[in-house]
């Protein structure tokens, strides 16, 4: 016993007898590969154009010239935008936190009849394309709409309530999924010593909640403050933000000096705000260890107290549920409704009129194409789309996934997630019109990229891979090391590990990530505005096209077009859910 108590034990990556060999090699190559094949995607097509459009604003005459920031920012036009962008950024990371806790509460904590598919309709928002909640909104609030007495169409409030009508199911999910795998005795404990429900759910529950809060806030933060399509339609040029400047700089003024300025300020936003989404993201997956693997769902109790005599932490689940109709109903439902409705009614009359002239330009040859070409186009580019950024976005998410035992191979696999996120939070006009700078023929290949057709999927598979990560990084970071390195010491070649222990573990998050890069891509417009050609328009360029002519009919076909978009969106969601099952993640 004692012999063999100091027999050492081969290291798990050891070859072990000659037929495993070339085992240590095939993992090296591997690894490089799903390193490098991302790596090289990023560079290309997200640095390299973005760096080199930020340059030519800094250079002058082939020298260094920083002498934009003093210019842009001794105009007062610069300090409202900034302020603007600030101001709707706060206010809607507020409200989606403060609505989406108690939503997160009833749809993740509770059960009850309906829960499944309410939360599946509840994620749809956030995957709609920002022309179409622009246009739902615009379209409820406007002069003759609905709520067109409240005198809030173009205004910043409108705007606000867009922003969390878009980001309310960030919240709900990523707190949601922390929630539903808290251990309740610890509430309960807090209970029978005399803490009322009120106090153990501060003293208690929300410290517990505070990681998922804040990783949700910061997410929140980033997308408000990158709004483009949801505070173009709104705001206009009124209300714009420094997304909106990019463009207006960009295409009206083709002034790469101040758009250059204002790409690197979003860009110190960005990165601040993702590197305090890490540090909360990593205490919170710290939380979820200390938690019981059981859902601890129970029954949604509007009156009364349950069965051990107490009610719940948030004072009864009536105020969390009436919290929750609300914004269901009123935020969520009502301006999609209403599109529809408005959609369908022409000259005070019900008529399918809208959608029948989308088989046409519109008045006066409004577009280049009909609008069901439109939609073939975006489907068609959705696809390549999608396929691109999930083979990326699954190589960083499998590369991320591992945790080295060395300091600084943890340091590199965080950096490296980090890397990937930014294109959520860089304007996508400035990728866009980056593209067209750059790749004209790139690294000297003889193909010009801007008439081949493939820099929209390109362009849209960038904005994808964030979502892909996030998708499909927790269910292979829940996998037990332990299983891989069985398959490794029962002969299996690292290849045929991937295929028989992550994928198959990985499949249903793989289904949400197909979803969410195909909706993504659907629904993109800052870059696809600057690239797509006239001719090969997708839908919702089309739709903002509709918008920007006159005429009662071009504005019916903008609705009607907003309505086929959003459908279009709900199904592949809807299917992505069932794909996904109940299990849920705090991830989006």
């Amino acid at each position: 016993m004692v012999g063999r108590a100091h027999t050492p034990r081969p290291a798990p990556d050891a070859p072990t007898s000659p037929a495993k060999s070339g085992l240590p090699v095939a993992r090296v190559t591997l690894w490089g590969l799903a390193v490098v094949v991302p790596l090289a995607f990023l560079v290309v097509f997200f640095a390299w154009p973005v760096l080199t459009l930020v340059g030519k604003g800094f250079v002058a005459d082939g020298h260094l010239d920083l002498g934009g920031f003093g210019e842009a920012f001794s105009t007062p036009r610069t300090w409202r935008i900034v302020g603007l962008t600030l101001g709707q950024a706060v206010l809607g990371t507020a409200a989606s936190v403060l609505l989406g806790v108690p939503g997160a509460y009833v749809l993740f904590r509770c059960r009850w009849p309906g829960r499944g598919l309410v939360r599946a309709l509840v994620t749809v928002p956030f995957v709609l394309p920002t022309v179409v909640v622009g246009v739902a909104f615009r379209s409820l609030l406007v002069e003759g709409g609905p709520l067109g007495f409240l005198h809030l169409d173009g205004t910043f409030t409108a705007i606000v309530l867009a922003l969390v009508f878009f980001n309310y199911t960030v919240v709900v999910r990523t707190v949601g999924g922390l929630w539903a795998r808290l251990d309740p005795r610890a509430e309960q404990a807090a209970r029978a010593l005399g803490a009322s429900s009120w106090r153990a759910f501060r003293t208690v529950t929300l410290p517990a909640l505070a990681p998922a809060i804040a990783s949700a806030a910061s997410i929140v933060f980033l997308f408000c403050a990158t709004a483009f399509g949801v505070v173009l339609v709104l705001g206009g040029l009124q209300y714009g933000t420094i997304e909106t400047e990019i463009w207006i700089q960009t295409t009206q003024f083709l002034d790469l000096r101040t758009a250059s300025v204002l790409s690197v300020v979003q860009l110190v936003v960005v990165a601040a705000v993702l590197l305090v989404a890490s540090r909360t993201r990593a205490r919170r997956e710290r939380a979820l260890s200390l938690g019981s693997d059981r859902a601890s769902d129970r029954r949604l109790r509007l009156w009364g107290r349950g069965p051990d005599g107490t009610r719940s932490a948030l004072g009864g689940d009536l105020v969390p549920f009436v919290v929750t109709a609300v914004v269901v109903v009123v935020l969520l439902a009502t301006p999609l409704v209403n599109l529809l409705v408005r959609s369908l009614h022409v000259d005070g009359a019900w008529s399918l009129a809208n959608y029948r002239a989308l088989g046409s330009t519109g008045d006066r040859g409004a577009l280049s194409v009909t609008v069901w070409d439109a939609t073939w186009n975006s489907v068609r580019i959705a696809l390549v789309a999608t396929a691109i950024a999930l083979v990326v976005g699954g190589l960083v998410a499998l590369v991320v996934s591992r945790r080295p035992r060395r300091r600084v191979g943890r340091r590199a696999v965080a950096t490296l997630d980090s890397l990937f996120m930014l294109p959520l939070g860089v304007s996508a006009v400035t990728v866009g019109f980056g593209f067209l700078v750059t790749l004209d023929r790139p690294l000297g290949l003889p193909v010009d990229l801007r008439t081949a057709g493939l820099l929209v999927p390109i362009a849209q598979a960038v904005v994808a891979v964030p979502l892909v990560v996030r998708t499909v990084l927790p269910v292979l970071r829940a996998i037990d090391p332990r299983l891989r390195e069985a398959a490794s010491t029962l002969g299996a070649a690292p290849g045929r590990v991937l295929r028989t222990v992550d994928v198959p573990l990985a499949a249903r998050s793989l289904g949400l990530a197909i979803g969410f890069a195909f909706a993504a891509s659907l629904g993109e417009f800052g870059a696809t505005s600057f690239l797509a050609r006239p001719d090969a328009a997708t839908l919702p360029v089309a739709i903002f096209d509709l918008i920007g002519r006159p005429g009662q009919g071009n504005y019916g076909m903008a609705l009607a077009a907003s309505c086929v978009l959003a459908a279009l969106t709900a199904v592949v969601m809807l299917a992505a859910e069932q794909l996904r099952g109940e299990r849920d993640g705090g991830e989006l």
